[in-house]
Formats: structure tokens, sequence, C-alpha cells
């Protein structure tokens, strides 16, 4: 079987596929090696903002609802005795609305889709390490081994090569983490629990975020810093999720099953949740934020998504900054293709780690300032009390959250943020 590409890629979820995609597309000779098979589930909360929305609509990705895409006009916020609800607005930037699609079905979608385009999506295909160079230090492919549908490990180590490798290993970063690419201490961390309840909801066209989680029985405890959602599926059922956020680097020591259990049993009314009785299992991950995995770029691979922490910490979301990740990425290797001397080649891949803090670096350097505040009780309740009900505070809140803004123009609350962004540094 060939093993030599232009352009290896490790993973096929969002941010692979979407590379794998991109690159095709653009003619080059791609093989995206994943470890599972499809479809397979993935911990996610199944919910696309319209950021998300836009990246699919520019990799061209249809979303047709009768292949179970369900819109969601805007988020539902509910917390302190309050539940407000603020739409999608339009806007030149995004589309006026989100969607929702179980993982499964997502990546399985997305993959397909990087096939059509040419690429060589390999499924079973488990990635051991980067291969480099033994002059150089420059990473010249990878080696693999085949898995079985259970997942277990069948027949002899592979070595694929290609002048560039696209790292989109996910959270456990195994081949950045084979490099000596630690995790950064200072960035937020976050850890999630979620799974499916049964609802005469599910057909519901809004997205629901739930700002009050407490460590206990609530009035006697803490106010975490984090929210739990509902994201109907139109199927019958809803993603019910819980996630919490840490400021420093590592995972809470907290319990987020009972958490969530406890939350699903006392703050989810009106949405007919048998609590003893999920559609599938409670699953758990971590969630890596605001690029804690640094240089995205190391000479011959660039990483992208979860393996290069590019999790929004404002609320968790990661498949759209994937996907723009893996956009950027093929520009540069475009680049680097046109290039016509060795220096200028290196440049071109190089400017992709640029790229990533340029796009997002002031806005997740304004989410580590913010998970830090949230991550104080009073602070935190103060927030749900006192701010949920101001409609200014909220419109500006809303676009923070959701990261959905306009970059130039729009009204006081897009100026702010773009203000905020250029001035808060690219760290």
């Amino acid at each position: 079987m060939k093993n030599t590409a232009d352009v290896i890629v490790v993973g096929a979820g969002p941010g692979g596929s979407a590379a794998a995609r991109y690159l095709a597309a653009e003619g080059f000779d791609v093989i995206a090696l994943e470890k599972s098979y499809f479809p397979r589930e993935k911990v996610c909360g199944d919910g696309l903002t319209p950021r998300a929305v836009r990246e699919l609509q520019m990799i061209g990705l249809p979303t047709p609802r009768d292949e179970g895409w369900i819109p969601n006009w805007g988020l539902r916020m509910v917390g302190g005795g309050h539940r407000i609800e603020f739409p999608w607005n339009e806007q030149d930037s995004f589309p006026n609305y989100g969607l929702s699609l179980p993982r499964a079905s997502f990546d399985h979608a997305l993959a397909q889709h990087a096939r059509a385009a040419g690429a060589d999506v390999r499924e079973g295909w488990f990635v051991t390490g980067a291969v480099r160079d033994e002059r150089t230090g420059r990473v010249t492919g990878v080696t693999a081994r085949q898995t079985d549908e259970k997942g277990r490990k069948v027949g002899d180590e592979i070595t694929y090569t290609a002048p560039l490798v696209i790292s989109a290993d996910g959270v456990s970063a195994r081949i950045a983490l084979g490099l000596g690419l630690e995790r950064m201490e200072n960035r937020p961390m976050g850890v999630a629990v979620r799974t499916y309840f049964a609802t005469p909801r599910h057909d519901e066209e809004w997205m629901e975020g739930h700002l009050t989680i407490w460590s206990g029985e609530a009035e006697k405890s803490d106010l975490l810093p984090g929210y739990g959602w509902i994201f109907p599926l139109g199927d019958g059922t809803a993603n019910v999720g819980l996630g919490t956020l840490s400021p420093n680097g590592s995972p809470s020591k907290l319990d987020h099953r009972a958490l969530f259990d406890g939350w699903v049993r006392n703050g989810t009314e009106g949405w007919g949740f048998d609590a003893d009785a999920p559609v599938s299992k409670v699953q758990g991950a971590a969630i890596p934020m605001a690029f804690n995995r640094q240089p995205h770029y190391v000479p011959g691979m660039m990483l992208i998504g979860d393996s290069g922490g590019m999790v929004n910490p404002f609320n968790g979301e990661g498949i759209a900054y994937a996907m723009q990740a893996a956009r950027r990425a093929t520009e540069q290797a475009v680049a680097w293709r046109e290039a016509s001397t060795d220096e200028a080649k290196e440049a071109a891949l190089a400017a992709y780690a640029t790229r990533m803090k340029e796009d997002l670096g002031g806005y997740y350097s304004l989410g580590r300032v913010f998970a830090h505040l949230i991550s104080r009780p009073a602070v935190m309740k103060a927030c749900t009390r006192y701010g949920l009900p101001r409609p200014l505070v909220m419109q500006f809140t809303h676009k923070l959250l959701a990261d959905v803004y306009e970059p130039r123009g729009g009204d006081w609350a897009d100026k702010l943020m773009a203000a905020l962004t250029r001035i808060a540094p690219a760290a």
C-alpha cells in the first residue's frame, strides 16, 4: 500500500478532515490516518455556533435538514433566576443561525467530504509517533499500525513519509508530546461530561446554556466556573452536558459525573428528562484551551485543533477553530509549494503559527483573563445575578462568549470586541 504523499494528516476529526479536504482540493497528494472507524462517538456538545457554520460553508459541506442537521436561531441563557434569549443576529461575516448534529455523523460527513475531493482517508490506523531526520531534526513522516474494529493494534509498524505532516490527533496530542511539546500550565483547561436524553422538546430550535452550576446543594456551596448545556437534536433526543473551567492548566478534581447528575435532576425542569434513563452512557473528556500547546509549527509539522489547544476558553467550542486552522494550514502549504527557494519554503510553513496568533491570539488572551475571573465564586455569582438582566451588558457578553462579532464595522459591541482583541497580546 502506498505510504508516501505530499502531506500526511494525523487524525480525521473536524480539523484533520478539513485539512485533508482543503489540501486535496488544492491538488496535494494527501493521506489522512484515523485510528478509529466511522461512524465513531466523540465527547462533544454537538452544537455549532454561526462561526462553525461559516467554516462549513467555506469548505462547501452541505447541511440539509433531512440528513439530521437541525438549525438553531440563538442562545437561551438560564441563571440567577433569569431566562433570556439572544438570537443570532444577521451579520456580514456570519450566518444568522447555528446547527446541531451528533459528532458521530458530523465527523463521518467531513471525512467523506475529504474523500470526495481526492484525499486518501484511511480508517483504523493508529499513529505511534513522528519520524525525524537524524541530521536536521525535521519531521519527515510518521509511524503507524493498523487497528481492528475494537481498537486493537494488528500487523507491523509502517512508516508514512511526507515533506509536511499535520498533527490533528486531538486532546492526546501524542505526536506533539513525542517531540517534547508539553502542555503550558498557565493556560485554561476544561473538563466536560455529556450524554443524550429523550425529550419532548427535541425539535426546539434554540441552544440552551445554564450558568449556575453548584459544587453541592445550591446556595450552600460554591458557584462553579462553567455551564450546563442542552442542545436539541430533532431526533427525539437532546445532547445534555456540563463543563467546568480551570484557569491554571490542570483539570479540576471535581466529580463531574456527580455534578452532572445533580444538575440534570434539579436544574433542567421542563425538558422531561428521565435522569435514570439516559439514551447513552455519560462520557467525559478534557478540553485543552487558549493555545495551551505551542509552537504550532516545528520544522516539517503543523498542529491544528485540540492538539494545539485551539479551544475557545469562553465557551468550550473547538470545531470552528480546528477547521479555521485547517484552512490557514492549507493556505501556507500552497505558499510553500509556490516558493522558489528552500528558505522561502520554510518561511511559508513557519508563517502558519504567526497567522494563527494573528487570528485568535488576542481573543484567547482575553479568555485567559476571563477564566481567572470566573474561577472566583463571588464573581460568577455577581455575573449571573446582576449581569443577565441588563440588555446592554448581555449584548456585549453574547458576542464575547460566542466569538460571533463583526471584526470591522458593526454596532458598538462589535467595535468594542474588535478593539479588545487587537489590544490584547497574542500570546
